[in-house]
């Protein structure tokens, strides 16, 4: 059987901090050297978080233990790399563990089962492991191959796909395993997806991999007796149960399926992993509290369900870029009282956005943290990959504070977003009405407030990116609200402007309907007016500003004629 080392063979690929190609490294040396790389990269954004938890995260917790609260947490982030005390034991442990990071080990291969096989002894196409790869019932629009096509991995690329399913596998109907007694007809049933395919992960990134390392350790966190990285644990066998995680690295390093790869020797000497086995894996109780990779939704409370709601994972939305859900990032904690013993529905943010929130300005507000948001979208009760979603924002973190000026520019700029793509949708509405027809439906096709706020996501990351610099001066952050106010307002007259040039010509004479028992008319005159409105009460300072330099100009001008 080939070896594979996790720990010392080159596997990670990782850009060079200032610049340069990536190369491949192996473990040992990404951890060690974390501060000379940017950080990961990947074939799929997805691939980061799993890498991350899987493998790079635990290593560094269980080999440095957490760090001592929020004061042992910035004496490492400002240190800027590992000492050579930490270097020393990250490689005693790395020397210690390093037979259970064996891809191949006869006996306990890394993050898989030896000896795993199905009722049938059937294996299938590695294409199984990979998301974006046709198998089954999992055929990605535009897919390249079939699932009659061979997909040899390399036993890197192999390395990210096992480590990417454990993470995000699709849920339903798995094979299942000869030892398994609850497999019925060599099947499972009710598997649920990866642990993060139930979260909206929210992953915290710095200037180097290093930074990234800290930024996704959370020191509230402390260690718990019995948590320990599936490594350090009795290796899995074909059996599962549902069960409750023991802590962090247990969390980080759940085994949701059962897995095998099968390795073989190519015509050149190089090895290839062509058939894998999957089944069932263990199955998370629930997700913890201390899960930090996530926002929460928090359900309403009423007078049937007094006791404190249970939280929820907050998942992305496809199509939704990460700006639109700012005020779940920026707030720690948002509930609104509807009445005695009742709430309404609110939210969280994740554990370790609240971190940042808690360093306060232990760190420079200019710090470039950047937000990333990776999530997939599945199909067909799950069993399918729809989509894959990924986006990166800039993170001011002066914005974290409650009374910051620039958390509230943030909030008012992102909610004038939306209030701008409602009103375009009212305008085109009303043009349909005008003309005879009906408005799109908000849940079928694309409406032209999409397109609106498509325009406008450059513009609000360059608001994100300005009010790094800005800080908690208020005349700069109003200044930068007012220059995004007026592009904002351009941007809204551009996409009015093709609503109306494609509307029909009936819409300036307009038609009258019955509403409700009351006639009301429809045209473009009243559609443009209301459209209008909606600006002026929206984008308040630049509407202003127009107005007063509107007035100044009429004024210069009658001067002039007077002269």
């Amino acid at each position: 059987m080939p070896a594979f080392s996790l720990v010392d063979d080159p596997w990670l690929t990782l850009a060079p901090k200032g610049g340069g190609a990536p190369e491949l490294h192996s473990g040992r040396h990404a951890l060690i050297h974390a501060d000379e790389f940017e950080g990961l990269v990947v074939d799929l954004p997805t691939q980061t978080p799993a890498l991350l938890r899987q493998f790079l995260l635990p290593i560094v917790r269980s080999a440095l233990d957490p760090p001592r609260g929020r004061a042992g947490w910035l004496e490492r982030f400002r240190a800027g790399a590992f000492d050579q005390n930490e270097k020393k034991r990250l490689n005693t442990y790395l020397d210690t563990h390093r037979d259970r990071f064996d891809l191949f080990h006869p006996k306990h291969p890394f993050a898989q089962v030896a000896g795993l096989r199905t009722a049938k002894d059937e294996t299938k196409g590695s294409a199984l492991l990979v998301a974006t790869a046709a198998t089954g019932n999992n055929v990605p629009l535009f897919a390249s191959r079939t699932e009659g096509d061979p997909l040899p991995l390399t036993p890197a690329e192999a390395a990210h796909w096992l480590l990417h399913t454990h993470c995000w596998d699709t849920a339903a109907i798995k094979t299942g395993a000869a030892d398994d007694p609850r497999a019925r007809a060599g099947k499972t049933t009710g598997n649920p997806t990866g642990p993060l395919g139930q979260l909206g992960v929210v992953t915290p990134t710095g200037r180097t991999l290093y930074e990234t390392l800290l930024l996704n350790t959370p020191y509230r966190t402390g260690a718990i007796p019995g948590d320990k990285p599936q490594w350090e644990q009795p290796p899995a066998g074909h059996t599962w149960k549902t069960r409750a995680a023991h802590g962090l690295s247990d969390l980080w390093t759940w085994q949701s399926r059962r897995i095998r790869l099968m390795p073989e020797e190519t015509h050149d000497g190089t090895v290839r992993v062509t058939r894998v086995i999957i089944t069932a894996g263990d199955r998370l109780k629930e997700t913890p509290d201390f899960e930090p990779h996530t926002a929460w939704s928090i359900p309403p409370t009423g007078r049937k369900s007094p006791q404190a709601p249970m939280r929820r994972p907050r998942r992305h939305q496809p199509g939704k870029a990460a700006w639109r859900g700012l005020d779940a990032l920026l707030e720690a904690d948002v509930r609104t009282s509807t009445g005695p013993g009742k709430t309404s529905a609110g939210f969280e943010t994740s554990v370790l956005v609240d971190q940042l929130r808690d360093l306060g300005d232990a760190l420079p507000t200019d710090h470039p943290v950047q937000l990333e948001m990776t999530g997939i979208s599945y199909g067909t009760q799950s069993a399918v990959v729809d989509d894959v979603l990924f986006d990166a924002i800039p993170l001011p973190l002066t914005a974290l504070a409650a009374d910051s000026p620039a958390r509230d520019a943030l909030l008012e700029a992102a909610e004038q977003a939306e209030e701008l793509a409602r009103a375009i949708n009212h305008l085109s509405a009303d043009l349909r009405r005008a003309a005879g027809a009906d408005p799109i439906p908000w849940d079928k096709g694309q409406r032209p407030g999409e397109l609106l706020l498509h325009a406008l996501d450059p513009l609000m990351r360059r608001l994100l990116a300005g009010l790094r610099s800005a800080a908690d001066d208020a005349d700069l952050v109003e200044r930068g609200l007012l220059a995004w106010e007026q592009l904002a307002l351009r941007h809204a007259h551009d996409i009015a402007d093709r609503v109306v040039t494609a509307a029909a010509p009936g819409v300036f004479a307009g038609r009258t309907v019955d509403d409700n028992g009351r006639e009301r008319t429809y045209r473009l005159a009243t559609a443009d007016d209301n459209f209008r409105f909606q600006l002026r009460r929206t984008l308040t300072r630049a509407t202003e500003t127009a107005r007063r330099d509107t007035a100044a100009n009429t004024h210069d001008e009658d001067e002039d004629d007077d002269t």
